[in-house]
């Protein structure tokens, strides 16, 4: 991905649902006007999910993913089942393909219980309406279609921008907790874990974010931070740091001005901070022996001072005394099983959607286990949390 790529956790996931042979990667092509999914005759032919990310106006950078048959069978096709219901958990749009000359089945009906209880928006496609040589009424949430002669195609493609606009948070990671003209410090420390010759993402959004809101973006290392500010003409209205550099930042800093990170920023972002604040407490009661599992959402080489397997661990051991399992999840792995860990931490999420995201939070709640994140942990344990969380004042009263 370049730098000028919208990123798959900044693109709306649309997601193809259905039987074998309704047609669905025959719609998918058609959709997107290209030859993006496998088509034939022989039932079963996507035996797993195809994802492309494009610009489908007139949504803009979106995430197309076809999937397997959900009626498939056997040891094999149970598996491909599976694949196809994880899609649902980072799913922010679903179009429901069925045959028009056959009508919904049990499959289908199934699929569309579960977008309505996962609050999913969704499309209904009767494909292959040129079969049934019956002139069809489309609803509300139902629209006849033929992928092969692309009878209402632009219908639907209308009906799944307007059900995929439902799904836009409309959040903003930091502009609208500034004013246009502010100075915001953003400290980036450049070690051995950090990425060869790039920023990473939430610092990247940062910046861009920051920038749109007319405000001015001061960007430094930890070691050159005090001459930063030194230099400012202002005050800053606030400084971002990396949350390794949280101690070191937060002593640099003086206390009169905003401190967070971009880590917590991701999490308001992506809407589950309130719960990684309300989750992160259980750092004080984790005994030697609890399982803690520590999950991110990409898949990067894991090296020597590695946030995620290394120092994390690390500073917990040091802030509890105690000796804590650690699993790792990276990625789209995420456990099914939840009820084994004490605590979930999870990093800030920048390369996973907010739907997939809310999906592996409930997940957590629904087992009954703290979920927080990377920034959340770091600034508690270094006793920092409530004024990390000045910018959001309805916070701070869970610290």
């Amino acid at each position: 991905m370049g730098m000028n790529d919208t990123p798959s956790g900044e693109r709306l996931h649309i997601g193809f649902f259905g039987c074998r042979n309704a047609g669905k990667s025959s719609v998918v092509n058609a959709v997107t006007g290209q030859d993006l999914a496998l088509v034939s005759d022989v039932a079963g032919t996507t035996t797993d999910p195809v994802s492309k990310a494009m610009e489908l106006l007139p949504l803009g950078p979106v995430l197309v993913i076809d999937t397997p048959g959900v009626d498939d069978e056997g040891g094999l096709g149970k598996m491909r089942v599976e694949r196809t219901k994880r899609v649902l958990e980072k799913t922010d749009c679903a179009v429901l393909i069925a045959d028009a000359s056959r009508g919904l089945n049990v499959s289908d009906r199934e699929l569309l219980q579960i977008f309505k209880e996962r609050g999913i928006p969704y499309v209904i496609a009767m494909n292959k309406c040129d079969l049934t040589g019956v002139p069809q009424t489309a609803s509300d949430k139902e629209i006849f279609v033929s992928a092969k002669t692309g009878e209402n195609i632009g219908v639907l493609k209308d009906r799944i921008a307007a059900a995929a606009k439902r799904a836009e948070s409309g959040r903003r990671l930091v502009g609208d907790l500034l004013e246009k003209g502010d100075i915001a410090v953003l400290v980036v420390p450049i070690d051995s874990a950090a990425p060869k010759g790039r920023l990473i993402l939430p610092q990247q959004q940062a910046i861009r974010d920051l920038l749109e809101s007319g405000c001015i973006p001061m960007v430094c290392r930890e070691s050159e931070l005090e001459l930063t500010l030194s230099a400012c003409a202002k005050k800053p209205a606030m400084v971002i740091t990396d949350s390794q550099a949280f101690k070191l930042v937060a002593e640099i800093v003086p206390q009169e001005i905003p401190l967070t990170s971009f880590s917590i920023l991701m999490a308001r972002y992506k809407g589950f901070l309130e719960t990684a604040v309300k989750g992160v407490t259980a750092l004080k009661d984790i005994r030697g022996g609890d399982k803690i599992l520590i999950s991110e959402g990409c898949t990067h080489h894991r090296q020597c001072g590695d946030i995620g397997t290394e120092k994390l661990p690390r500073w917990i051991r040091s802030f509890t005394g105690a000796q804590p399992q650690f699993e790792f999840s990276s990625g789209g792995g995420f456990p099914e099983k939840l009820s084994q860990y004490k605590l979930v931490i999870h990093c800030g999420g920048c390369m996973l959607n907010a739907s997939e995201l809310t999906y592996r939070m409930k997940s957590a709640e629904k087992a009954g286990v703290p979920f927080t994140n990377y920034g959340t942990a770091i600034a508690y344990m270094n006793g920092i949390l409530k004024r990390s969380l000045a910018p959001f004042p309805a916070l701070e009263k869970l610290v």
